[in-house]
């Protein structure tokens, strides 16, 4: 079996943003390993053998309308994995960056998308509970332009006070509320994203800062252990468990599949959700008893 031939990447144009480092620079050295034309964008240098790259800050409208201008007519597989994490003062940043520019990408390329090509993002579990805000996030979703959309942000302090996490959640609903939608069905073209759990990559002291409520490293890197690895006495993963599945999604291998927000975290979002279920069955089942014994 010809594996470049599986994965259906060998000659095809592959956008890809973030590739500077971790999970996405993972990713892409798989992709140019499968014979893609790869054209990279990160805001640092990329360092890799790609087709084409470019250096843009994709939190700035103008910066992501350059190198759109750009890229080629036709695209096969879209890849948008760039990202920051949390500081104070930084939370319409963070939006822009880990969601709104996303979505501004992917809406701007979609005519250039081939039918049944792909667009894949990396999330993060930092947004699980999206459900919890999914009204405010399609009323984000469905607004028509970048200017309304900051407007938006202005005045919904409080869902952006979460920053990482309100952005993340966001992406999320986009792939559900999105995959079905008839701009991208109608040509079959598939959203997904990964939902890392803890992964060791450039940012991760940016990340162990911003946990910590006083910015302390140390601080926040026993938080970040207590609530990712701790319960299972787990480790961290490498930047190549997020990008080579997040390859592998994006490849003609799952051609059928849409709409799915894979968790990549050894099992830690599920086993939050089996103790949220539990605990509700057996509240449920007090409340019934208290009610029976009146």
């Amino acid at each position: 079996m010809d594996l470049k031939k599986l994965f259906g990447y060998e000659g095809k144009n592959v956008v890809i943003t973030g590739s500077a480092s971790g999970m996405s620079k993972a990713a892409t050295e798989l992709l140019i390993e499968l014979g893609a034309n790869v054209y990279a964008i990160d805001i640092n240098p990329v360092c890799l053998p790609v087709t084409k790259s470019w250096q843009a800050d994709l939190s700035k409208k103008e910066e992501i309308d350059r190198v759109i201008n750009e890229l080629p007519d036709k695209i096969d597989a879209l890849f948008l994995c760039h990202g920051i994490a949390f500081f104070p003062g930084k939370e319409l940043l963070v939006q822009k960056v880990n969601f709104y520019g996303q979505k501004y990408m992917t809406e701007k390329l979609l005519g250039r998308i081939r039918d049944h090509g792909s667009v894949t993002y990396i999330s993060s579990v930092g947004g699980f509970g999206w459900q919890q805000v999914y009204e405010k996030c399609v009323e984000l979703i469905n607004l028509p332009t970048w200017e309304e959309a900051m407007k938006w942000y202005e005045e919904h302090p409080e869902l952006i006070a979460s920053a990482y996490v309100f952005a993340k959640q966001c992406l999320q609903s986009y792939v559900i509320y999105k995959c079905m939608s008839k701009e991208f069905i109608d040509r079959k073209i598939r959203l997904n994203a990964i939902n890392p759990g803890d992964t060791t990559t450039g940012l991760t002291e940016d990340f162990n800062r911003s946990t910590s409520p006083k910015g302390d490293l140390k601080e926040g890197e026993e938080m970040i252990s207590n609530i990712f690895l701790k319960s299972w006495n787990g480790y961290a993963a490498s930047p190549e468990d997020m990008g080579y599945p997040m390859v592998v999604i994006g490849s003609d291998i799952c051609s059928y599949m849409s709409g799915q927000l894979v968790y990549i975290d050894y099992g830690l979002t599920s086993s939050w959700t089996s103790g949220a279920l539990l605990s509700a069955q057996n509240k449920t089942i007090e409340e019934l008893s208290g009610e029976a014994n009146h």
